[in-house]
């Protein structure tokens, strides 16, 4: 096992997972498997920040309805507020908005904005572009006036968890090479941005012992792009290999003992050289997915403030 130094809180929580039996998601049926990963993330789902009133929606998608849920913040739900389309991780195969509650919950409550957080269609029955697609017609239904007048979609940012950072950048550069307008920033919490196995941070970390493995990775990476020859990944389904030139301001969020932790400090690296300007925060101490124990994790809450603190800024730039 790879030695590391936890966070004394992580390190509880760690040791409690690894207790537990192993459970080879890769081996079990699709709708088992999916079953299990919400069984095991519904009781951390938490939010330790005051918020408004919730709301189901039915998204318009280019397959059908796209299932949706509006967080938000506290105050007067009649006050026009920026909004925030954040979209789930999982590794694009598992995750919902059930499982991502106590994430999209807190981001409102700390950004003052709404939050707009999508069930788009999950692979491998829906490789990419599908997951991008849904993403992409979130905002536009926002845009178009989808969410009513308290929510001001031309204030817009987009944020994600791992897969879904990795979506939230894929959507920035197609809208950008759409030649539609970008949303104002994104919040991009230790996502995956390019089928990369043999980096520092993968050699480290990617035994399976902190939550996430490599392997897990290269069989996520093959639902979403519908087979395993990495090398193909197209730049909107690997951002790393993009044109970044010409992105807004980003918000970069990696946790240091994270197999994934190579790919955000080499998209921050990659961003510099594009003169992207972006805010990278490294969490020290935390694994992949350290949002989503907010419950009991207080570098979480603080990662979750920070990130909120970058929504709210960079949203009301523009009134």
């Amino acid at each position: 096992m790879t030695q590391a130094v936890l966070d004394p809180h992580q390190k509880i929580i760690l040791d409690r997972f690894r207790a537990l039996p192993a459970v080879d998601m890769r081996a079990l049926p699709i709708a088992v498997a999916r079953q299990t990963f919400e069984d095991n993330q519904r009781p951390w789902v938490h939010c330790p920040v005051p918020t408004g009133p919730t709301t189901e929606l039915s998204v318009p998608g280019p397959a059908g309805p796209i299932r949706a849920r509006l967080y938000r913040p506290a105050g007067d739900p009649a006050t026009r507020v920026p909004l925030v389309v954040f979209a789930h991780g999982g590794g694009w195969t598992f995750g919902s908005v059930d499982t991502h509650e106590g994430t999209a919950r807190t981001i409102a409550g700390f950004s003052g904005c709404a939050v707009l957080s999508i069930d788009y269609r999950l692979a491998p029955e829906h490789p990419f572009p599908a997951p991008l697609e849904d993403v992409l017609a979130a905002i536009a239904f926002a845009r178009g006036g989808g969410l009513g007048d308290a929510v001001d979609a031309g204030r817009m940012a987009l944020a994600g968890d791992s897969a879904g950072a990795n979506l939230a950048l894929g959507a920035m550069l197609a809208l950008r090479d759409r030649g539609l307008p970008a949303p104002l920033t994104a919040a991009l919490f230790y996502g995956c941005f390019a089928p990369i196995f043999d980096t520092q941070s993968n050699a480290r970390f990617g035994d399976g012992s902190f939550l996430l493995g490599t392997a897990n990775m290269r069989w996520y990476w093959a639902n979403f792009l519908g087979h395993d020859d990495y090398a193909a990944a197209p730049p909107h389904a690997a951002p790393l290999t993009a044109d970044l030139a010409g992105l807004p301001p980003l918000y970069l969020n990696a946790a240091g003992l994270d197999p994934l932790l190579d790919d955000t400090l080499s998209m921050s690296a990659r961003l510099a050289a594009a003169g992207v300007r972006h805010r990278l925060d490294v969490w020290p101490g935390v694994v992949h997915g350290f949002l989503r124990l907010a419950r009991e994790l207080p570098t979480a809450v603080a990662a979750l403030a920070a990130a909120g603190d970058h929504l709210r800024s960079a949203l009301n730039q523009k009134t």
